[in-house]
């Protein structure tokens, strides 16, 4: 007779289980308090869009002060250890990076992008978010819908406080005060089909 899988424990992962996962493969995974989670893989649209943001924040900041990185650069967060990995983040200034076991986290991003799917939605709005937030560098945190040309954004106000605003459309743009530029959802939807 099979168990309700309800009533199977669940194993928990230490760090230590984790930091050797992720040397032992080529996958990026989180970490959530004894809980991993692969995050390679994944649908064409989500590859398309977090290229196609990656790729214009590059453009956008060449030559500028601030830099782009890849969703292969992890996010340090002190609250969530040891990091997270956005889709894209951008940093100005001298990149600051924290050596956590052998994998070198970003400290002072600027700005920081999920591209989230509706099975992704409330960790991207929950507890990643409230992780980003303790960062303190963070100024714009960017929800991208893979199934709609929609953006949220997340704004640090100079309170502390936090404005959400939304964009959607291929004709809207999100304006990045804080890197100075400005990405335009028909760049950032560039190849994607959406299912209507």
């Amino acid at each position: 007779m099979a168990s309700n899988p309800k009533d199977v424990p669940q194993h928990y992962y230490s760090l230590e289980e984790y930091f050797a996962l992720e040397d032992a493969s080529d996958a990026r995974f989180e970490y959530w308090d004894g809980d991993i989670v692969c995050m390679s893989g994944g649908s064409r649209s989500h590859y398309r869009i977090s290229g196609n943001v990656y790729y214009r924040l590059a453009r956008a900041l060449n030559g500028g002060p601030c830099e782009a990185f890849t969703g292969e650069a992890p996010v340090y967060t002190p609250t969530l250890p040891p990091y997270r990995y956005p889709d894209a983040s951008a940093a100005c200034g001298e990149p600051v990076f924290e050596h956590i076991k052998g994998h070198d986290a970003l400290v002072n991003p600027v700005v920081v992008v999920e591209v989230h799917s509706p099975s992704t939605a409330a960790a991207d709005e929950g507890p990643k978010f409230e992780a980003y937030q303790v960062v303190p560098t963070i100024r714009d945190y960017l929800l991208v819908s893979q199934d709609e040309p929609r953006v949220v954004r997340h704004t640090r106000l100079e309170s502390g406080a936090w404005m959400r605003s939304e964009v959607a459309g291929l004709d809207a743009a999100a304006e990045l005060e804080s890197v100075g530029c400005t990405l335009d959802l028909r760049d950032i939807y560039d190849g994607v089909t959406f299912n209507t």
